[in-house]
C-alpha cells in the first residue's frame, strides 16, 4: 500500500469521538458537584434532620443527583447510543426485584425465633428524648440510694 492512497475513512471514524462539549462543560459540572455537595452539609446541619426520614429522603435524593452528574457527564453515558437502555433497564429491573422478594424476608425473619434464638438476639434500639432518660437516671439513683440504705 503506497502513501499515496486516500486512507479508508470507516476505519478513521470508528476511533475518532465526537466533541463532548469541552472542558467549560466539565467545570459547570464540577462546579453543579460543589454545590450539591454544599448543599446536602447544609442539610444534615439544618433542623430538617430533626425528622430523620425526610431529613434522609432530601439527603438521598441530593446523592442521586450528584451520582446522575457523574454518569452522565464523566462517565460520558450522555453522549452513548441507546444500547446503554439495553444494560440499564434489566439491571434496574434485578434491582427492583431483589429488593421486592427481600423484604418480606427482613420484616418477618423474627416470626419463627426459638427460644434461643431470643436470648442472643440483639434488643432493638428505641430513642427516647432526653428528658425521659434523666428521669429514669435519677429514679435510678434514688433507687440505689435506698437500697444502700437498707443494707
Amino acid at each position: 500500500m503506497s502513501h499515496d492512497q486516500p486512507r479508508d475513512s470507516s476505519s478513521e471514524s470508528d476511533h475518532d469521538h465526537e466533541p463532548h462539549g469541552g472542558i467549560g462543560q466539565y467545570v459547570v459540572v464540577f462546579i453543579c458537584l460543589c454545590g450539591l455537595t454544599a448543599l446536602s452539609f447544609g442539610v444534615a446541619i439544618s433542623p430538617i434532620m430533626k425528622t430523620p426520614s425526610i431529613g434522609w429522603a432530601v439527603m438521598m435524593a441530593i446523592s442521586c443527583a450528584k451520582a446522575m452528574l457523574v454518569i452522565l457527564f464523566f462517565m460520558h453515558l450522555l453522549w452513548e447510543a441507546n444500547w446503554k437502555y439495553v444494560l440499564t433497564i434489566p439491571a434496574a429491573m434485578m434491582s427492583v426485584f431483589l429488593v421486592c422478594m427481600l423484604v418480606p424476608d427482613v420484616g418477618k425473619r423474627v416470626d419463627h425465633y426459638s427460644q434461643e434464638r431470643w436470648l442472643h438476639a440483639a434488643e432493638p434500639h428505641q430513642e427516647s428524648p432526653t428528658a425521659e432518660v434523666e428521669v429514669h437516671h435519677d429514679e435510678d439513683a434514688s433507687e440505689s440510694e435506698h437500697d444502700h440504705h437498707e443494707k
